[in-house]
């Protein structure tokens, strides 16, 4: 098919929302569009939304705001509104009203339908579908770009938690595993056009393969993948503390590709509040948890998200949190102030947290972070890391960066040459964020 047509794809959110853009992009590819920057020019825009807070909401209204401008200047652009946001419950009929201008919404559950729908928009039709329960698992690899470095790999859709404060089991639904020969598959066709590290995505990858008969799990899915020839690397992301079984930690110790990072989400350091989200573990569980990371995998960087604010957290709850940072030892941890979402059970807890108080903890928070992200990384002058080259640093083109197996951004001196090879890079200065060294 001759590609006349361009579309712009914008992403909002966490790495899968990315990877459901990148899909959309692989789908309107085989309708004959290509993939564009330019907004002015673009004859579809496509709009992959979030909704884990109100921010992130605020933020695509915004967008979609502006696209109404776009609309007006040229009325040949369809535009098309998908993902989580359009999701919530009871949020189409919101959405549609404030924004007329759109020609698309669709929502997660039949992402795979999205061509279907594309071609009925296509000859002149207002399209909304929003299915209630997800009834395939979409298989459209996208397409692996020659020289794509990185690429991100669902392993899995959907969750099972239901922690109290999270949108998502409502917005993607019950946990689905894709099977293992085509995840497999996807990933060799990545690495035969250039690619060398993938991240395996699921909102809890330790929950992969659940479902499989005869028993199959993360860990045996991560050691095929760790097999792959030409393959450099294997990130994964998220790991829920409750489900981090001693196979799996194991399995990374004795990898040859599989990095020592662990993306393992506290979200609060205080058992009362742990039980008021509904993350079905303890303090003392999830640093159990981290001591048998230390003791196999010493090297091993361990990153976190945390919440601050929760419905019902005192000063002695923060607190706890503000313990466990030092407890744990964390390279990295992303924070964030509770955000009420409608439609969770947090949302009609009682004693919700003054915003004055809920900044005041964050900033707390933070501080005691950057002071122990320093501390990780001022450990590592003098070491010898090894480096993936990903091309010119973003904050001074003359030099190189990339990252270690722990992710840790390292800028060095180098050869453009080395982009996508390992390098080993002295570390001779640290910063709270970033490395800096000299190529040995």
């Amino acid at each position: 098919m001759e590609n006349n047509k361009k579309v712009v794809t914008l992403a909002y959110g966490c790495q899968m929302s990315e990877r459901d853009a990148e899909t959309l992009t692989e789908i309107t590819r085989r309708l004959g569009y290509l993939p564009s920057d330019d907004l002015e020019t673009a004859d579809l825009v496509i709009v992959n939304t979030c909704c884990v807070r109100e921010s992130a909401e605020n933020k695509i209204l915004g967008k979609i705001g502006e696209l109404k401008k776009l609309k007006e200047r040229n009325s040949n652009v369809k535009i098309a509104i998908t993902g989580c946001m359009v999701q919530q419950p009871d949020a189409l009929e919101r959405l549609q009203k404030r924004a007329p201008h759109v020609d698309m919404w669709s929502g997660t559950h039949n992402l795979h339908d999205f061509s279907a729908l594309l071609q009925r928009v296509e000859q002149g039709e207002k399209v909304a579908e929003v299915w209630q329960e997800p009834k395939t698992i979409l298989e459209v690899t996208p397409l692996a770009e020659k020289g794509k470095l990185q690429a991100n790999v669902n392993i899995m859709y959907g969750c099972n938690n239901f922690c109290s404060y999270c949108i998502v089991p409502h917005v993607r639904g019950r946990e689905r595993s894709r099977k293992p020969e085509e995840i497999l598959q996807e990933i060799e066709t990545l690495v035969n056009n250039g690619c060398r590290e993938v991240t395996l995505l699921g909102q809890n990858v330790n929950s992969y393969g659940k479902e499989f008969s005869p028993a199959y799990d993360f860990a045996d899915l991560l050691q095929q993948v760790d097999q792959i020839a030409f393959l450099i690397r294997v990130r994964f992301i998220t790991s829920h503390p409750k489900d981090l079984s001693d196979k799996l930690i194991e399995t990374v110790a004795n990898g040859e590709k599989l990095c020592e990072h662990f993306h393992l989400p506290i979200q609060s350091g205080s058992n009362f509040i742990l039980e008021c989200m509904n993350r079905k573990y303890t303090r003392e569980y999830y640093l159990s948890r981290v001591q048998k990371i230390r003791e196999l995998i010493p090297n091993a960087s361990l990153t976190t998200d945390i919440i601050v604010g929760f419905p019902g957290e005192s000063e002695k709850d923060f607190e706890q949190t503000l313990a466990m940072m030092n407890q744990a030892h964390y390279s990295q941890a992303f924070t964030f102030m509770y955000s009420k979402r409608s439609g969770t059970l947090a949302a009609k807890m009682e004693d919700q947290i003054p915003l004055d108080v809920k900044k005041r903890r964050l900033q707390k928070l933070m501080s005691v972070q950057n002071q122990e992200s320093l501390e990780w990384r001022q450990n590592m002058i003098g070491k010898l890391v090894e480096v993936l080259v990903e091309g010119p640093s973003k904050t001074n083109p003359q030099r190189l960066s990339g990252r270690t197996r722990g992710n840790e951004l390292v800028v060095f001196n180098g050869n453009l040459e080395t982009i996508g090879s390992l390098v080993n890079v002295r570390i001779n200065e640290a910063g709270s964020w970033t490395l800096i060294g000299k190529v040995e």
